[in-house]
This record gives structure tokens, C-alpha cells and sequence, in this order.
């Protein structure tokens, strides 16, 4: 399958769950793209994850994502495309709009999904298809742990790491991207990921990257995680 049909085909089930994400999350503000809302208050993932640092996360990073996304494709026929489906089709935008798109396009899509990652109420460990293809796939939830953290501690300067579903393999695999560049793009679908971005975690943490890594695991939504995986596997 050439490259481009195989991104076709994965754009169905990322796009599913980006969008079941922008669902879940309530979508607010103006323009082609709206800041989604957030699933829950500032403080609510306390202590893990303070309400400063969520308040400027979202209301100046995110916003800023998509505030420079609407502007860039604003009075172009790639408004009508959905984030994610610009995502997957960097190669044909305009080259003077691409750039603009891969940042800011994926730092609105990565976000969006990265709120949905988390809840209040998260925490623990998988259960059910998702624990068994972790063990599969990944030699178990430990390993699975170590090997995430791994890759988000060590993601050099500014970028995430990624639990995806890799839809030509029917596995999971652990990931990571530089900047706001998203897994979609390579034909990946995001299960899990966590921002190492300083602005994620400097206020709290400061330096210590390893740390906001650990309480991160305090505050994962299994339940949802495990539905976007179970989307994955549908395609």
C-alpha cells in the first residue's frame, strides 16, 4: 500500500477518536477550528497536576494553537478540512501554510486529545483487551511503564510521548514526537500520550521531568484509553 492510501485508511479511526475527543470535551470559542472546553476544572487533577499550571496550559498554549491555526488557514480551501485530516495531508498543503499547520495543527489536535487522557478519577492500571494487548505487545504493564517514561523523560527539548496503535501491524507500540508534531501524521493512531513540554509542567515540577512523568501515571483514564484503543481496532 503506498503511503498515501495507508494514511487514508488510518486517518478513519484517528480521526474517529480526535473528534470523539472534540465531543467528549464540548467545543467552544469561533472559527473554523473552536478551543475545545475543558472535560474538567483547573484544580481537578490536584495534586498531581496543579490548577495554575492547567489554567495557562490551556487558556494560553492551547489557544494560541488554535487561534494561529485558524489564522493560517483562514480564506483557503483547506479550512474545511479537519485538523487531523490536515494532518495527514502535509505534503500537498501550500508551502506557505504547511509549517504553520504541522505546529500549530498538531498542537491543537495533540492537546485536544491530551485532555482526554486525563481524569480526576484516573489512575491504576488497564483492564480487560486493552491489559492483554499491553502484555502482548509490550511484555506487560511494567515494562510498559518503564519504556513509556523512558521515552517522554528522554524526548530531547520540547515534544511528547506516545502510546499508538499501529493499524498495518495490529500493535501497540511507544513512541515519540519532537515539538507538536503528531503520530496521526505518520499514520499512527494515539492511544496515550503525555506532554513534556515545559510549560506542561515547570511551575510544579521545574526541572524535574521524571517527576510530573510518574504523576502522570496518577492520572490516566484507562476507561478511556482503553475505548480508543478498542476504536483502533475496529478499522
Amino acid at each position: 500500500m503506498k503511503r498515501r492510501q495507508f494514511l487514508t485508511a488510518s486517518l478513519t479511526a484517528g480521526a474517529a477518536l480526535v473528534l470523539r475527543s472534540r465531543t467528549l470535551l464540548a467545543a467552544g470559542g469561533s472559527g473554523p477550528y473552536p478551543l475545545p472546553k475543558l472535560p474538567y476544572a483547573y484544580d481537578a487533577l490536584e495534586p498531581y497536576i496543579d490548577a495554575r499550571t492547567m489554567e495557562i496550559h490551556y487558556t494560553k498554549h492551547h489557544k494560541a494553537y488554535v487561534d494561529k491555526l485558524n489564522a493560517a488557514v483562514a480564506g483557503t480551501s483547506w479550512a474545511s478540512k479537519s485538523p487531523d485530516e490536515l494532518l495527514t495531508q502535509l505534503d500537498l498543503l501550500p508551502a506557505s501554510i504547511r509549517t504553520a499547520v504541522r505546529n500549530n495543527g498538531g498542537g491543537d489536535v495533540n492537546h485536544t486529545m491530551f485532555w482526554s487522557f486525563m481524569s480526576h478519577r484516573g489512575g491504576g492500571q488497564p483492564k480487560g483487551e486493552l491489559a492483554a494487548a499491553i502484555e502482548a505487545d509490550l511484555g506487560g504493564f511494567d515494562k510498559f511503564a518503564k519504556t513509556f517514561s523512558a521515552a517522554a523523560v528522554g524526548q530531547f527539548g520540547s515534544g511528547w510521548a506516545w502510546l499508538v496503535f499501529d493499524p498495518k501491524s495490529k500493535k501497540l507500540a511507544v513512541t515519540s514526537t519532537p515539538n507538536q508534531d503528531s503520530p496521526i501524521s505518520a499514520g499512527q493512531v494515539p492511544i496515550l500520550g503525555i506532554d513534556v513540554w515545559e510549560h506542561a509542567y515547570y511551575l510544579k515540577y521545574q526541572n524535574r521531568r521524571p517527576d510530573y512523568v510518574q504523576a502522570f501515571f496518577h492520572v490516566i483514564d484507562w476507561d478511556h484509553v482503553a475505548m480508543r484503543h478498542a476504536e483502533a481496532l475496529k478499522v
